[in-house]
């Protein structure tokens, strides 16, 4: 163990983790040292951007992207917009979405990315929150907007992408009256610890809280795309994810930017299986990030007709990646998948390295930079293959990436840094050879008859039945076993849910993994509740259990 192989040699990954030290710039500011300063005279293609259809799409340049995202930021300042000013950013996968995030940068002013599937409510809660001066949208929200907009008094300007409406600013038309040129010594100078990012969680459990980062954060997903990602400047990198959820952070921006390479960005809606594997086949796709269910949908098909053989590294996020899928995906291209895990709060803290040995189910190793361990709710480190929180280790150098509290938030700030440790929330388990197996949400492990299970290995189980597609296992309660299993189980196409088919499951369960794990209650479901970024919604399904 411990010996991962890279092209051009080996190393010990012991060996890694005891010496890497990653020092961010202390006046670094994302927007000018890598988009203006690293690449803005490149004419090599940023962004590969696809309309609807895989057949319409147009090349931008890095030169392109670094003038237009300085076009944006002139059009700030025009505006009066100044550092620490909040700017909400509601735009699908299209380029403007790249502009107004660097060109935010740029000015210093903050950037709230969020989902055009937000509701009015969503939308002034996070304005209002936020203190928002500015919010940007596109049509397909601006309804929505104008229904809040009276009651959001910090909001001073509406910028409407692609169209034009009374009472908005047009983005073409304030950026074609503003240079392409856009200087730091135009504005106040940029620390690396200076807030650049707010997100919003996903709110699965509670109300959303703000996750504030700084542009330390975008430097310090070096170690995202180096270790996990392994992009390449030669790459054509696609992930699929929301513009709104952190996960953009992750795959579409700062990783791929910092390595150089080229981007798909594909605004589509819904997911068309065809349409993605002709992108991956057109424009010869290297490396790629999917959800977990995407590889098993993907690998389920007829993939000859497509020839995805230009991929090279695929991995995945968001959700645990269970072994089927990997293996499935593995069977049909040839390709591993390598799992990698962190939060909106950090960067990629946990992950599979390529060339390092793959253990199906489990999430792999820290990663350089930081003390991950599996601590009980005092901070105890805990034996192997125990089941506990995952804990980062607050250390000195400060842990790369990892963010320093809720923004305006002290009091949930305090519940998760105790005891000089951050609590991620999960659970999981480590063995002998340090690889961490994710267990669940800290609120979503059940004990049953004094046993603790974990759903998400219940879930891994289930999703090895050849009728299932998707699964969710919770607690619910018992008055004999305090809980039991439950899991609501979507089927294929051409199977219905019946009690022969539950009892089937049942006994599959029984046969594949420990007896008292299967899931008591089945409840067959054409579909399941799901956060904007795409994980599912637990607590729903909890609370429909009590109340049935």
């Amino acid at each position: 163990m411990g010996i991962i192989i890279k092209k051009g040699g080996s190393f010990s990954y012991e060996k890694l983790r005891s010496t890497y030290n990653l020092k961010c710039p202390k006046n670094f500011n994302f927007g000018f040292d890598i988009i203006s300063g690293k690449y803005g005279k490149s004419e090599k293609t940023a962004l590969i951007s696809i309309e609807k259809s895989s057949k319409t799409f147009k090349k931008i340049s890095y030169k392109e992207l670094n003038e237009n995202s300085s076009k944006f930021a002139n059009a700030l300042k025009n505006l009066g917009i100044e550092k620490n000013d909040k700017v909400l950013v509601i735009l699908p996968r299209i380029p403007e979405w790249y502009y107004c995030i660097l060109g935010c940068s740029k000015v210093g002013a903050v950037a709230i990315p969020c989902t055009k599937m937000l509701k009015a409510k969503d939308i002034e809660y996070r304005a209002k929150k936020s203190n928002a001066k500015v919010i940007i949208s596109t049509s397909e929200s601006s309804s929505e907007i104008n229904k809040i907009k009276d009651n959001c008094k910090s909001l001073k300007y509406k910028i409407l992408v692609k169209d034009k409406k009374d009472d908005w600013y047009n983005y073409d038309e304030i950026c074609n009256k503003s240079d392409i040129n856009f200087d730091r010594n135009m504005v106040p100078p940029t620390k690396s610890n200076d807030l650049m990012l707010i997100y919003f969680t996903s709110g699965s459990t509670a109300m959303p809280k703000m996750v504030g980062r700084d542009q330390s954060y975008a430097f310090s997903h070096i170690i995202t795309q180096k270790y996990w990602q392994d992009l390449k400047s030669t790459d054509i990198h696609w992930t699929l994810t929301d513009t709104g959820w952190a996960k953009a952070a992750w795959g579409l921006l700062y990783p791929p930017l910092l390595a150089g390479c080229t981007i798909i960005l594909y605004n589509n809606d819904g997911f068309d299986l065809d349409e993605h594997l002709e992108i991956i086949k057109k424009h010869q796709v290297t490396t790629f990030c999917a959800p977990p269910t995407i590889y098993r949908l993907m690998a389920q098909s007829n993939l000859a007709n497509f020839e995805v053989t230009s991929l090279r590294h695929c991995f995945s996020a968001g959700e645990p990646l269970n072994p089927e899928a990997m293996r499935s995906w593995k069977n049909a291209t040839g390709c591993d998948v390598y799992d990698g895990y962190g939060q909106t709060e950090t960067i990629n803290i946990i992950a599979n390295f390529p060339g390092m040995p793959i253990k199906e189910g489990s999430m792999g190793r820290p990663c350089p930079g930081f003390e991950i361990e599996i601590i009980d709710d005092q901070a105890n480190i805990l034996q192997i293959n125990q089941i506990g929180n995952i804990g980062i280790k607050i250390t000195d150098p400060y842990p790369p990436g990892l963010f320093r509290g809720y923004y305006q938030d002290q009091k949930k700030t305090s519940e998760v840094f105790k005891n000089g440790w951050y609590f991620t929330g999960d659970t999981a388990t480590k063995d002998k050879d340090g690889y961490i197996w994710f267990v669940g949400r800290s609120d979503d492990i059940i004990t049953s008859s004094g046993y603790r299970i974990s759903p998400f290995e219940v879930e891994s189980t289930l999703l090895e039945h050849p009728n299932i597609v998707e699964a969710a296992v919770v607690a619910k309660p018992d008055k004999e076993r305090g809980e039991i299993v439950a899991a609501y189980i979507v089927l294929g196409k051409n199977y219905n849910g019946n009690r022969k088919l539950k009892l089937e499951i049942q006994e599959f369960v029984k046969n594949n993994t420990a007896p008292y794990k299967y899931p008591r209650e089945i409840i067959f479901t054409k579909n399941l509740p799901k956060t904007i970024s795409g994980k599912i919604r637990r607590i729903d399904l909890r609370n429909k259990l009590i109340k049935m």
